[in-house]
């Protein structure tokens, strides 16, 4: 692709280009053969696989991570997992910005579209900020969680602990606990722990609300009547989406556990279906509500320009005012004394529909593909395109159709629908011209 070319890209075809190139890299790495414990070379499918739920910070797998892969392989799997968090756009700007290069105007809008941030102006101080407070966050979370890896594994432990400590700041899910014979057992050991599962649950929570929402944060501190509206709105979101499934989860999954227990698993089954991948509960063992309210958690996800995937807390908490708008007979919804656009709205309700679609067509797909149950399908796609990770045990056994279903599913949930749709768009022609209006009846 020549230079002139390059530069009449879209933003949104720029970044979906940097993510499948760095996915392509991601699964050549980890086809060489000193990437697996075996010293065999791993088929492209399954490396590609693997390579996209890293970059996309989803976390399901083909392959144990822990016995499968060497350290060069898990190596290169938390790399991409980091790239994949901070966005590639992202780390991109960051290597320009160490090499002491001009930060263009295209690249200013693509790293705009990138982070979800509402203007261009203090972009690349928002990046600076953004790449310190995320190795400063993860190097606390390694450090926090290094006793409790040191203590059971010895100095292989601190590996562990910088590998968990990314991994769920990232929202990805990837984990180094399984062992010969009791492969993908994620952090079911430390399912009453409180050290593990409290930085685990911090990390996944803070990676997950999104770096502008720190910046206010940050500069703001208490003062939280100065935060931008969208901090308000997806901090309030993401209390709620914690506070109201744990309840959920005390009273009725695991109400014959003893207490302690019964709380750090309640909470970490409501946080981590938002997109972390992370599970200490059996998920087979949960009843269909169970399951149903993890699926509804999963297709939410995290919030804007954050390392989560998902239709975004904001999406959810726009159509709500939306649906009490319309309750009320008012034009548009509102937060904390502002009032939505109705382009927010609409793109609101654009989301819903797309994830919905992508979710119940992908586990169709499958299940008719594989011959299994709908129902394990569907908690298999809405994984895939929330970029959770959370697996009911099906994804190591699907065929090469329905992987090539869920590697699209994650593409799409990570790099988001609307970014994929504006760039096969891009060069549709807009006029000022408008049709003629019509009534038409809704609901």
């Amino acid at each position: 692709m020549d230079i002139a070319r390059l530069r009449r890209l879209t933003s949104f075809q720029i970044i979906i280009l940097l993510f499948a190139a760095t996915i392509l890299a991601g699964a050549l790495l980890l086809m060489l053969p000193f990437a697996t414990w075996s010293g065999r070379v791993t088929p492209f499918d399954q490396t590609l696989f693997t390579a996209t739920s890293a970059v996309c910070v989803t976390g399901l797998v083909v392959q144990d991570t822990a016995t499968y892969w060497s350290y060069f392989g898990q190596g290169v799997i938390l790399l991409l997992i980091q790239v994949g968090g901070l966005g590639v756009v992202t780390v991109a700007s960051a290597i320009a910005l160490l090499a002491g290069r001009r930060i263009s105007l295209m690249q200013r809008g693509t790293m705009q579209e990138a982070m979800a941030a509402p203007k261009m102006g203090g972009i690349v101080r928002l990046t600076g900020f953004i790449l310190r407070a995320v190795f400063l966050v993860e190097a606390v979370g390694a450090v926090l969680l290094a006793p409790a890896f040191c203590r059971d594994f010895g100095l292989k432990g601190v590996w562990m602990a910088v590998f968990h400590s990314v991994s769920a700041f990232c929202n990805a899910g990837f984990d180094l606990l399984g062992a010969p014979g009791a492969e993908y057992a994620s952090l079911t050991a430390y399912r009453a722990d409180p050290l593990v599962n409290s930085v685990i649950m911090a990390l996944i929570v803070v990676g997950g609300i999104g770096f502008l929402t720190w910046d206010d944060v940050c500069t703001n501190r208490l003062h939280i009547h100065r935060y931008r509206m969208q901090s308000k709105v997806i901090l309030a979101t993401t209390a709620v989406l914690i506070v109201l499934p744990a309840v959920w989860f005390f009273f009725d999954e695991f109400s014959a556990l003893p207490l302690g227990e019964r709380v750090w698993m309640s909470l970490f089954q409501s946080v981590t279906p938002r997109t972390a991948g992370f599970n200490t509960a059996d998920l087979v063992a949960l009843s269909d509500l169970g399951l149903a309210l993890t699926i509804v958690l999963m297709l939410i996800g995290g919030s804007p320009g954050s390392t989560a995937g998902g239709m975004k807390t904001t999406t959810v908490a726009v159509l709500f005012a939306n649906a009490i708008a319309v309750f009320k007979r008012r034009d548009e919804g509102r937060f904390f004394g502002r009032r939505i656009s109705v382009k927010a709205a609409c793109d609101a309700a654009a989301i819903l529909l797309l994830y919905v679609t992508l979710f119940f067509v992908g586990g169709f797909v499958i299940s008719s593909v594989e011959g299994l149950p709908l129902s394990a399908c569907l908690f298999e796609t809405a994984s895939a395109v929330g970029t959770v990770g959370l697996s009911l045990g099906l994804t190591p056994t699907l065929g090469g159709l329905s992987r090539a279903v869920l590697i699209f599913l994650m593409f799409m949930g990570r790099v988001g629908g609307l970014t994929l749709i504006y760039a096969a768009l891009s060069g549709a022609a807009k006029t000022g011209s408008k049709l003629p209006q019509e009534r038409i009846t809704i609901g």
